[in-house]
């Protein structure tokens, strides 16, 4: 028995498909998260040997590596990063919201 199923391309931003609050702040927290892990996998470094060397505590990155989030600023992640001997690059990109409008007909 096979279903039919609706394909449904997505935004590019998981959080903002599932209607989450905050889809934006909760993406970018998540690329930089999944960066940091990228770095401590091909450093060989345990959240141990993270916090030694970069002078962050090492339960930070046991969040970070859990996908705890919640604590951290975009900022935070950004230098958690830079210490970790990497830079990050930002590119900010404005465009009105469909179905938007700041002056709601009364």
């Amino acid at each position: 028995m096979s279903e039919k199923l609706e394909i449904v391309k997505g935004s590019g931003n998981v959080f903002r498909d599932l209607g989450e609050k905050d889809a934006d702040i909760k993406q970018t927290k998540a690329l930089l998260a999944a960066e940091i892990i990228r770095i401590l996998d091909k450093e060989k470094l345990s959240v141990r040997e993270a916090g030694k060397v970069t002078g962050y505590n090492y339960s930070d990155f046991s969040r970070i590596r859990n996908a705890e989030l919640s604590r951290f600023t975009i900022d935070k992640l950004m230098l958690i990063t830079n210490a970790l001997n990497r830079r990050v690059s930002v590119k900010i990109s404005v465009a009105k919201q469909r179905g938007t409008d700041l002056h709601p007909a009364a």
